[in-house]
């Protein structure tokens, strides 16, 4: 049952999209499928991966989940919330060096740039965190390693940078507290992000002392940056409709409706926290550009104008 190859939580969005290209890669059987909902994995479960039940907001549910697990994709929980986020990582990551887990491929975000370990966004505080407490782990105990897999943001999260602009109900202006210019965001697609995820997760797993991002950090980006105001030209060009960003205020940018209302941790009570991620990117945080994930592909990457189009027809 040792040198299992685990991914947790493995049934949202990006953790959906890897284990779909790492079963192309791997027997099935030599797959762990740790999630809070495992009756969203039967297809993998028929496949013959073992399906685990674990949730981050459950310690106990912890113990025992990554039994049997070599190397473990470990997706960061969503949230905003900096101390507690981090403190459901590091009962994760404790949770699987006591199961015997060896290495640990942390997916984290691709805020301060390509392995700087300062910024200015909220989000990215609990990630760094994570980042700094696996480097302690292997300073202290050399057999264990990490590599920190920094997944460009989202073609699909757009709305949370652009004060959830609707492309099924779009307005007319763009409000947040940014000017729209340079430096950008390198917009990578999700599913394209799981594939290159998961072909690192293979490759370590077929020579684990020749990969060569042990202990490392790598920077999985699209292949350019998009500054706000061209993200909008692409809103613009898709919907055959003239969209524009227009600079507000924090506390403007807050009170928008559809921010108040917003699903995820950029909405509601938490967007205050959210607008700093406007200051991480006009620093350029997100608007670093590598070939790693092109290579790993083998093809470019896809535009984000061919994605915002497939999100529309869908």
């Amino acid at each position: 049952m040792a040198n299992k190859l685990g991914i947790f939580p493995a049934s949202g969005g990006l953790g959906g999209s890897t284990l779909k290209h790492l079963l192309e890669l791997v027997p099935a059987k030599e797959v762990v499928l740790v999630a809070r909902r495992p009756g969203k994995l039967s297809k993998e479960k028929a496949a013959g991966a073992i399906i685990r039940k674990a949730d981050y907001d459950n310690a106990e549910t912890l113990d025992h989940a990554f039994d049997g697990i070599s190397s473990l994709n470990l997706i960061s929980y969503a949230s905003i919330q900096n101390e507690h986020r981090f403190k459901v990582h590091k009962s994760a990551i404790d949770a699987a060096r006591k199961s015997g887990v060896k290495h640990i491929f942390y997916s984290s975000l691709a805020f301060a740039g390509d392995g700087n370990l300062n910024t200015k966004a909220q989000v990215m505080l609990a990630h760094i965190a994570t980042e700094k407490y696996l480097a302690e782990l292997h300073a202290q105990d050399p057999q264990f390693t990490y590599t920190v897999v920094r997944e460009g943001l989202y073609s699909e999260s757009f709305p949370l940078y652009t004060a959830f602009f609707d492309l099924k109900a779009p307005s007319n202006e763009i409000c947040i507290p940014h000017d729209g210019s340079a430096p950008g965001l390198a917009w990578a697609k999700q599913d394209e992000l799981g594939e290159a995820t998961a072909k690192l997760i293979a490759q370590h797993a077929q020579d684990p002392a020749a990969f060569p991002y042990l202990n490392k950090t790598i920077l999985l980006s699209g292949p350019r940056a998009w500054s706000l105001k061209e993200t909008a030209d692409v809103f613009s060009r898709v919907l055959n409709k003239p969209i524009k960003i227009r600079q507000v205020s924090v506390d403007e940018y807050v009170k928008q409706p559809q921010v108040q209302n917003g699903l995820t941790y950029g909405g509601g009570n938490w967007a205050p926290l959210w607008a700093t991620a406007f200051d991480g990117i006009r620093d350029g945080e997100c608007a670093v550009v590598t070939p790693n994930l092109a290579r790993l592909l083998g093809r470019e990457p896809e535009q984000f104008e061919t994605t915002i189009k497939n999100m529309l027809s869908a």
